[in-house]
């Protein structure tokens, strides 16, 4: 990025004579015009000083280093400046220096991580009440005010709510979702947002050109990714460079202070990865643990490349694109550039996915050695299926995602695993209702006899209602007067209705593959065996011999001798299944 959003910045003059101060200090804003990235919580607070309209407590959220008490202290300025109120501080006033320094009697920073007490809280309350010793009102700038107990914000509801006119509250705090509502209510928020990338980049650059200490544009892009959206943190990490680099900022000196890998050597893992060259990778992984690279830092950076080349195939030939990509340095251009022309569109998305994926499950990898090697042989081992729709107009064309396939030949060999038998669930084993392929009849319909019948309706493809008829009838007889006719008997109307009856129709001659009609019977009395009652028959035996298998148990004789047990009624269970009945249950099935 350009210094030119940065030239405006007033150079602070107060501590630049300080030799050895930090950088984090030196260039810590001291005007609304030198805040960076917080336009939207400027402006409000500078209309609200122009306009007159103060409120008495404001609330400041946001995650660290970026700005909140920084905010505190040019309000407390604007408001006490000797030409003010103002929409900006002079910062030349008795006043402002006396902020500036730390000096000024009626501006009390609190922290509340150590005076987190009612009693702290109760003794700040009583002071508020006296009139400002020297200034315009008195502030009292609270940090960290989530970390109060209960009592404390109870203290202080009343005075939040209806303070002396010449009393500000400004609390600042990184988790407002800890702060009661009711202290929510009384104070007007603002939500201090993290800087984007670019504009981080942009405010090193110009404090660095002002220090008049060199620098090289991708250690600064490092060093703000790094601090992840907080200018403290991204000032401290330049300032550990400096003294790393021995007065200069250098992208080798920022990778291995910050534990990082150098970009150069990303982008040839990612070609190697594109171009399917196995060996070659697992050698470049090997020789960038060696050098110290951490494994999370190696898959971080490969899912950054991976989302250039991405972000560059959307903007490819777009002025738009073009000049989105203006701040980043021509060579970094020309990398994703190549690698755009070796990693589709489809690929990239997949390759950022396996990346951040290994990224997160590292920590479950045996080591995390072993986790980065198995991420990067699925970068290898997997793309995109070609069956996948093409992407029109930024949008996918469906939104189903294609199944993955191992279809890349590299040096490394990949084969695809031989298709195997599904393993039926659970559910698929209770019944035909959720069964694969339909079972064939085993006996002819001529051959059907109440005794056989029960077994031959449970291979039936049936399901719902239709599968409860067949396990609820029994076998009457067979009519082959005129055409097949099959009679059976059910013990209740709701099974004999005739949208039922036509449907098992169906199944059955399906089933036994030549048509026939079906007449039912109710005869809730005298009906013959059922597929059910056989199958209650069958369990209630199996159940015997499961409890017989216990009770003769040499263990559990021994139990009862020795702890004079006792086995309780009804706690023993057949857990194998019931259809196999033919087969004596072994001792080791029941428990």
């Amino acid at each position: 990025m350009s210094d030119a959003l940065f030239e405006d910045l007033p150079v602070p003059a107060a501590e630049q004579s300080v030799a050895g101060l930090a950088l984090a200090r030196k260039w810590r804003p001291r005007s609304f015009a030198s805040v960076v990235g917080q336009d939207h919580v400027v402006r409000a607070l500078q209309h609200a000083l122009g306009t007159g309209r103060l409120h008495h407590a404001y609330l400041l959220t946001g995650s660290r280093g970026v700005g909140k008490t920084t905010l505190a202290r040019i309000l407390a300025k604007a408001l006490n400046c000797e030409t003010g109120p103002v929409a900006e501080p002079c910062g030349q006033c008795s006043a402002c220096q006396s902020i500036d320094r730390g000096r000024f009697v009626d501006y009390i920073e609190i922290d509340a991580a150590s005076n987190r007490g009612v009693a702290d809280i109760q003794e700040l309350l009583e002071q508020s009440r006296f009139a400002p010793t020297s200034g315009r009102f008195k502030v009292y700038v609270i940090d960290e005010v989530h970390m109060l107990t209960s009592h404390a914000f109870n203290a202080m509801l009343k005075t939040l709510e209806e303070p002396p006119a010449d009393v500000k509250f400004v609390l600042a705090t990184t988790d407002p979702q800890k702060i009661p509502v009711t202290v929510l209510s009384r104070c007007l928020q603002f939500s201090l947002k993290n800087l984007r990338k670019e504009l981080l980049v942009g405010h090193l650059s110009h404090v660095l050109a002002q220090e008049s200490i060199p620098a090289e544009a991708p250690a600064l892009t490092t060093i703000a990714q790094a601090a992840r959206g907080s200018v403290r943190d991204a000032l401290s990490l330049t300032d550990q460079a400096i003294a790393f680099g021995g007065g200069a900022v250098s992208e080798e000196g920022v990778a291995q202070m910050l534990g990082l890998v150098q970009r150069q050597a990303l982008i040839e893992l990612a070609s190697s990865i594109a171009t399917g060259e196995g060996a070659q990778a697992i050698s470049q992984i090997d020789q960038l643990l060696l050098a110290g690279g951490a494994p999370d830092a190696i898959l971080d950076g490969l899912a950054r490349i991976f989302h250039e080349v991405g972000v560059h195939h959307v903007l490819a030939g777009a002025s738009a694109g073009k000049s989105a990509r203006a701040t980043m340095d021509e060579h970094l251009e020309a990398d994703v550039e190549a690698l755009a022309g070796l990693v589709s569109p489809n690929q990239a998305q997949l390759f950022y996915q396996i990346a951040i994926l290994g990224r997160r499950d590292l920590s479950l990898a045996p080591d995390e050695a072993t986790g980065l090697e198995m991420t990067i042989i699925r970068l290898l081992a997997f793309e995109p299926s070609q069956s996948m729709a093409p992407v029109a107009s930024g949008r996918a064309t469906s939104g189903a995602v294609a199944p993955l396939q191992v279809s890349r030949s590299t040096s490394v060999p990949f084969r695809s695993p031989a298709p195997t038998s599904p393993v039926a669930s659970p559910a698929s084993r209770s019944g035909p209702a959720n069964a694969g392929p339909k079972k064939s009849a085993q006996i002819g319909l001529g051959a059907l006899t109440p005794i056989n019948w029960p077994e031959e309706a449970k291979r039936v493809a049936a399901n719902g209602l239709s599968r409860q008829f067949l396990q609820q009838s029994s076998f009457r007889r067979l009519e082959t007067a005129a055409s097949q006719r099959l009679v059976l008997s059910v013990p209740i109307d709701t099974l004999a209705e005739a949208a039922l009856v036509k449907r098992v129709e169906a199944l059955l001659s399906d089933h036994f593959g030549e048509p026939l009609d079906l007449k039912v019977e109710v005869l809730s009395g005298e009906s013959g065996t059922t597929a059910a009652e056989r199958d209650a028959a069958r369990a209630q035996a199996l159940q015997l011999q499961a409890e017989k298998s216990i009770a003769e148990s040499p263990l559990v004789q021994a139990l009862i001798r020795e702890f004079d047990a006792t086995i309780v009624p009804g706690s023993i269970r057949w857990i194998g299944p019931v259809e196999e009945t033919e087969q004596t249950p072994s001792k080791e099935n029941p428990s």
